[in-house]
């Protein structure tokens, strides 16, 4: 069952006398929503759906000047709350800078609402909350945080730019449970804040309420590159409305623009310019909230935005709460991977990045030359990206008569084009990707580098325990070789189990992981 507490009281209290006996002796407080006082007007309280006179008495400058005085301090972002609370007062000003009207929101922390994306939450993946205002999105976060800190005893810091999640004052409100809050002094700062609390604190998880500047998406995809679990609110009714953002789209891994040849575009029936996916996306889930106990769930964001990227259908999952607060699945998820209604041999979720298509074995070649590369329905100036990105002992051929292995699109292969089988007859390797983007095509080069008995993510890995090592033992900072953001992240999480801090230093493809020492205590 849920359990809701509101201290509203506390709101009532800093009210004008006579507005306040008037809301006192009304029955239905436990909807109340907010207090409106403006400058020559008379007050209004809002419930959902309706709006309620509270005196014939316009408000007088008197009125504004009792409630600025029994409150807390008002922020550069003009809102202020009661101490130990979770109610928000939200301030209109004149140009003058004089406060004329006042929003006294009511802050209630609802406890049970987790339940509905609790096994979410256990997972360990980063969460990514959408929804309209006033649906509960920072309700949930709240919940979130104690969940997380509480019940599974992880370290939780929350990120809070207006004292939103936690309230106002220096102790945080007991909503949150045993996590841990980083205030923010102006909203301008919160992306420093989020990296401050990576950098100092070492938590597991981090809670941000309302990413809403390029900043503080650029500040989440860092601390993601860390292996920090992030669980956060953005502006957006649905993950559509969020691809279609260009501040906040790399949050789930960005859009470009991408010429296809002609054969391709005829291909495929659509025009030469495209969109796709620009990179991994910060966040592995996205859940949109579409009602207070209702929400769709996406559980892999970067399939996702593939197919809807493509037009092809998405289905989300949906849970409800029943009113016994029990969780029920309404509709499952479903995601098309393949146009014409045809899904891909896994029929659900992701397909692989890359697989070996041929029977032939790469591992005859020998490892101390380049591999030379044949792309065919490929980018080739992607194929470089990612060659340079990944650093792999490889050369673009302009045949196949001269290349080691071929690399192809899955669409390709599936139509038995003469240079695949020819590459077939001759045994050559064939690797398939299944759509022509630099991240898939770095993921090829990676599994051809293991096959050659030269694992990167192995090698970066010992090479970060053997920086490790050193730093322990010289409590001095080391840094490590250029990795790309797979590797890196790898080796925030191996240093972060050594309760050692780490960053990262540089711009790609020359972006690198520092370890650093412990501070002193």
């Amino acid at each position: 069952m849920l359990r809701i507490t509101d201290d509203l009281e506390a709101l009532l209290n800093v009210i004008p006398p006579d507005i306040r006996e008037v809301l006192q002796g009304r029955p239905d407080n436990y909807e109340l929503l907010e207090v409106v006082m403006d400058l020559g007007r008379v007050p209004q309280a809002r419930y959902p759906g309706r709006e309620v006179i509270l005196s014939q008495r316009e408000v007088t400058q008197e009125d504004i000047d009792y409630v600025v005085s029994r409150v807390g301090e008002f922020t550069a972002d003009n809102r202020a709350g009661i101490e130990r609370t979770l109610h928000r007062i939200s301030a209109i000003r004149n140009r003058r800078g004089r406060i004329v009207g006042l929003t006294l929101r009511v802050g209630r922390a609802v406890f049970g609402t987790v339940r509905i994306i609790q096994d979410l939450l256990a997972s360990g993946k980063s969460i990514l909350l959408l929804g309209r205002p006033g649906v509960g999105k920072t309700t949930l976060l709240r919940e979130a945080a104690r969940y997380l800190a509480d019940e599974l005893q992880k370290r939780v810091i929350v990120v809070d730019t207006s004292n939103e999640i936690a309230g106002d004052g220096d102790i945080p409100h007991p909503g949150i449970g045993s996590a841990r809050r980083m205030q923010v002094p102006s909203p301008t700062l919160q992306h420093q804040v989020m990296i401050e609390a990576v950098e100092n604190h070492m938590p597991e998880v981090i809670i941000i309420d309302e990413i809403g500047t390029e900043l503080e998406a650029a500040a989440a995809r860092t601390i993601a590159e860390r292996g920090v679990q992030l669980v956060a609110t953005a502006h957006g009714n649905s993950l559509d409305n969020l691809i279609l953002n260009p501040t906040l789209s790399d949050l789930v891994g960005g859009v470009q623009s991408v010429t296809l040849s002609d054969e391709e575009a005829r291909r495929r029936g659509t025009q030469k310019a495209i969109l796709e996916r620009r990179a991994p996306p910060t966040f592995d889930m996205v859940v949109e909230i579409q009602g207070f106990n209702r929400v769709a769930v996406h559980k892999d964001v970067a399939a996702t935005v593939d197919a809807i990227l493509r037009g092809f259908p998405v289905q989300p999952e949906i849970r409800e709460l029943t009113s016994e607060g029990e969780l029920q699945m309404v509709q499952t998820g479903r995601l098309e991977l393949a146009p014409s209604g045809r899904r891909g041999r896994e029929g659900m979720g992701t397909l692989p990045f890359a697989e070996a298509a041929s029977p032939a074995s790469a591992s005859a070649l020998s490892p101390q030359r380049q591999r030379r590369l044949y792309p065919f329905g490929v980018s080739r100036d992607r194929l470089e990206q990612a060659l340079n990105e990944t650093r792999f002992p490889g050369v673009i051929v302009h045949s196949l008569n001269d290349a080691d292995a071929l690399i192809t699109l899955r669409s390709y292969y599936r139509r038995r084009p003469q240079v695949v089988r020819e590459a077939e007859e001759r045994g050559v390797p064939i690797y398939v990707v299944k759509s022509n983007t630099v991240y898939q095509l770095e993921q090829v080069l990676l599994a051809m580098q293991r096959e050659r008995g030269g694992d990167p993510v192995a090698a970066a890995l010992r090479e970060a325990e053997e920086a490790i090592g050193q730093v322990l033992q010289s409590e001095q900072p080391v840094d490590l070789a250029p990795q790309n953001a797979y590797i890196r992240r790898l080796q925030h999480l191996l240093a972060q189990r050594y309760n050692l801090a780490s960053q990262s230093v540089g711009r790609e493809p020359q972006r690198y992981v520092r370890i650093l020492p412990r501070p002193p205590e």
